[in-house]
This record gives structure tokens, C-alpha cells and sequence, in this order.
């Protein structure tokens, strides 16, 4: 296990938000009149705390031309979200009340209207020309097929610099953390060139790499990252729920005990990128299964901006197919639809599990362990050598019977007899 990931990192529940789309700014480069909105998350602030985060992981907030990862200036705060001073205060009442914040970096590649590329494309003797990746046939490298976005150059010491720069600009203005998007398009020892020398400033950072597959803990040992997206289990969670299969997870959770030999995998049952778990899984009675895995299996979670609320949403392949998992909230925390009890029942049960946790704090880190395993029954037991809790989950018809010597039901639904706990059809319960 890592030894020099800053201790905070073991308490944090992020609460993850697309900010472009949050407040409801244009996508498309059709408007970008300047506005003020970053403020309008501040209003949230109170309500991240109520569903029991501390944590606030932004997308992109720099420059872009559309959606926000095809950045256009690195140190300037997108002018349809406000300014540096509205970025800047609004990591302050976040610190005030407790609460860290991290930034998206696209670092991978830029937008065209990129003011090196620009330059570099005017002049083909521009110094700004080392910055980028190009063919051998001279072509600029377009990153997986989107010619909007062109990949930097990772083995140019321009752009170890650069990076270094950015990250270290906004870690100087108070942010906590770093998500490094498409970082499996990178090569790891970029990023070992790079993270030293931001860590010699501000050795407290928290920085997340986006890793889709492959080898994990290899990245983050090559790298230097403090972690990875599990995208493993993610893939795992939905799929065993949604298809009755929980030989699936089982096999997931093989793999996500080793990854926990090695490092702490941030953890997630949604994001920006991929369709809403409660249109994943057809079943809805099923949905809480996967919120009582994320908060009871070790990891750093984060909850995805309208998951709380059980929001559903397909992500398609076509122009403007995320809009739709990238929604705008309202104004503020009051202006929710007071109408809509499923979607206060899933916030209430996010509290819940969330609390669960808080009160459970070695789960960070906890690994876990099979005690029984049918296609429709699993109970597991999560431990760190000194606690442990049983969870139990149920997509049948039938009761599912739990042999444990735990004394009590914690949360979900269960029911006490002379031969241990049975959990009811299609239900769930932790017990310790």
C-alpha cells in the first residue's frame, strides 16, 4: 500500500459535477457571453454537506470553445462560468466549510483555438510548434479521431513545463486535488517527470488519473499518480445487477482486492461520461444494490451530480449524446421539485450509506471476501484485518439466508431468527 498519499484523501466522499452543464451554460460554442455562474454552485455548497460529501470534484472549468475538454487557455477560468475571482471564492467557501476541491485537467490535448496552436499553425519555425505531436508525415495527431482536439507532445520538456506550470497555479489558489482526464493516453513516465516536482510545492495533493483498463497499480507505480478510476468495478456493478450475474462481481472484486494491495482506487457508480445507473439497470428495485456496494467496498467514492436524486439518462454516440448525463440544476438547493419523493427517497438513502461510512472509516481501505455466491444471492464480508461488516444483497424471489455472527442489522432490511438473518426478495441489508 502507498505510504505517501495525503491522509486526508481517507475521509473524503466526492461529490462530482459537470460545471458547464450544472449551470446550465451553452455547449455547442453557439453562445459564450460571460456569466457569473460558478457563484451558482456556491449555493450547493450546504446541500454537498447534507447528502454527508466533503469533497467537490469539478469537471473542466478553463477556457474551452464547446464542452469543456477541448481547452483554449489553461489559465483562465471559462468565461461562461465567470472568472478567476468567482473560481477563487468559490474554493474559499468550500475550505470555510470544510470542504476540498479538484479540477479537471485536460492535458492530454487542446482545443484548436489553443493560442500555441494557433501560433504554431501560422509559423512552422513558431517555437510553439514543439508543443504538439504530429505524424511523421507532419500531420497534427488528433486525439482518438476528434479533430477538434490535438494531442500535445509528452516527450517535450515544453510540455512537462506547461503542465507543471498549470498545475501548480491552481494548486497555489486552493485547490486540493487533481483528476488527470485521458491519463491512459499518456505515457506514465510523463507523468513521473511531472508529479515530483508539482508534489515539491504542495505535497498534500491528491491527484486521480482517468484509466479505463489495463493494468492499474502498474500505472500508478510507473506514474506517480495516487490513484486510478475503477472502471472495472463500475462496469461490474451494473452489469451483475442488471443481467442477475453475480459471478460477475465476484470476479470484479478478485481484482479490486488486489488493487487495494497496492493503492486506494476511486470509486463510482457514475460520471460525466457514461449512462445513469438507474437507466443501466432495468430493475429498479435493484438500484440500491449498487449504492450499498460503492459505500461499503473499499475505495475513495464519489457520487455523481443527479445520481443522488436517482436522475435517469443515456449517454449516445452522436454530437451532444452526453448532454443529456450532463444536465442543469437549479438555482439553488430550494428550487427542488418538492413533488418528486423518489428522488428525495434516493437522496435520503445516499445519507444513509453515506453515513454508514463516516462511522465505518477503515472501509477506505477495507478488502472483502465471499461467504456465499448464487446468480441472484451474495453475501459478502468486508474487512481490515481488525473490523468487518457482512453485506448482503438479494435479486431474487426468494429470501436469501445469512449465516453471520454479526450481532445486528445496520442498515437496508433483514429479519432476525434462530438461524441467523434472512434478507428479504430483492432486498439488501449490512449487518456488523
Amino acid at each position: 500500500m502507498q505510504s505517501n498519499v495525503a491522509d486526508w484523501t481517507e475521509h473524503v466522499i466526492w461529490w462530482h459535477v459537470y460545471p458547464l452543464g450544472f449551470v446550465g451554460a451553452d455547449t455547442t460554442g453557439a453562445d459564450r457571453t460571460p456569466t457569473h455562474r460558478l457563484r451558482q454552485i456556491e449555493s450547493w455548497l450546504d446541500y454537498l454537506l447534507d447528502l454527508g460529501a466533503n469533497g467537490l470534484a469539478l469537471g473542466p472549468v478553463f477556457a474551452s470553445r464547446t464542452h469543456g475538454y477541448d481547452t483554449t487557455d489553461y489559465f483562465r477560468v471559462d468565461p461562461r462560468l465567470g472568472d478567476t475571482a468567482d473560481l477563487e471564492h468559490l474554493i474559499a467557501e468550500c475550505h470555510r466549510r470544510g470542504i476540498r476541491v479538484m479540477l479537471d485537467g485536460v492535458f492530454n490535448h487542446v482545443g484548436r483555438d489553443f493560442a500555441p496552436l494557433v501560433a504554431a499553425l501560422a509559423d512552422p519555425a513558431a517555437a510553439e510548434n514543439a508543443l504538439f505531436r504530429r505524424t511523421p508525415a507532419g500531420e497534427l495527431v488528433a486525439f482518438e479521431g476528434h479533430d477538434a482536439l490535438v494531442t500535445l507532445d509528452h516527450d517535450t520538456p515544453a510540455v512537462i513545463a506547461l503542465v507543471i506550470d498549470v498545475m501548480t497555479h491552481w494548486l497555489d489558489r486552493g485547490i486540493d486535488a487533481w483528476r488527470l482526464d485521458a491519463a491512459y493516453a499518456m505515457p506514465a513516465a510523463f507523468w513521473a517527470n511531472v508529479l515530483p516536482r508539482v508534489r515539491e510545492r504542495h505535497p498534500q495533493v491528491y491527484v486521480m488519473g482517468e484509466v479505463l483498463h489495463g493494468d492499474y497499480a502498474g500505472f500508478v507505480a510507473a506514474s506517480g499518480v495516487d490513484t486510478v478510476t475503477q472502471y472495472e468495478l463500475w462496469q461490474a456493478i451494473w452489469h451483475a445487477l442488471n443481467e442477475v450475474n453475480f459471478f460477475e462481481l465476484d470476479w470484479a472484486l478478485t481484482r479490486h482486492t488486489a488493487f487495494l494491495g497496492a493503492f486506494v482506487p476511486y470509486t463510482f457508480i457514475g460520471n460525466h461520461d457514461v449512462t445513469r445507473l438507474a437507466s443501466q439497470i432495468h430493475d429498479e428495485r435493484h438500484h440500491p444494490h449498487a449504492l450499498v456496494l460503492l459505500l461499503t467496498l473499499g475505495g475513495t467514492p464519489a457520487i455523481y451530480y443527479g445520481d443522488e436524486r436517482g436522475l435517469r439518462a443515456v449517454k449516445e454516440q452522436r454530437a451532444g449524446g452526453d448532454d443529456a448525463v450532463r444536465p442543469a440544476y437549479p438555482l439553488s438547493a430550494v428550487d427542488l421539485d418538492p413533488a418528486d419523493t423518489a428522488g428525495t427517497e434516493s437522496f435520503v438513502l445516499h445519507q444513509e450509506l453515506i453515513g454508514l461510512r463516516r462511522r465505518h472509516p477503515w472501509l477506505h481501505t477495507a478488502t472483502s471476501r465471499p461467504l456465499a455466491l448464487t446468480n441472484t444471492g451474495y453475501v459478502i464480508e468486508v474487512n481490515d484485518g481488525s473490523h468487518h461488516l457482512v453485506v448482503a444483497l438479494n435479486l431474487g424471489d426468494e429470501i436469501l439466508r445469512v449465516d453471520t455472527d454479526a450481532a445486528q442489522r445496520l442498515a437496508g432490511t433483514a429479519a432476525a431468527g434462530p438461524a441467523g438473518f434472512t434478507v428479504p426478495a430483492h432486498g439488501w441489508a449490512v449487518f456488523g
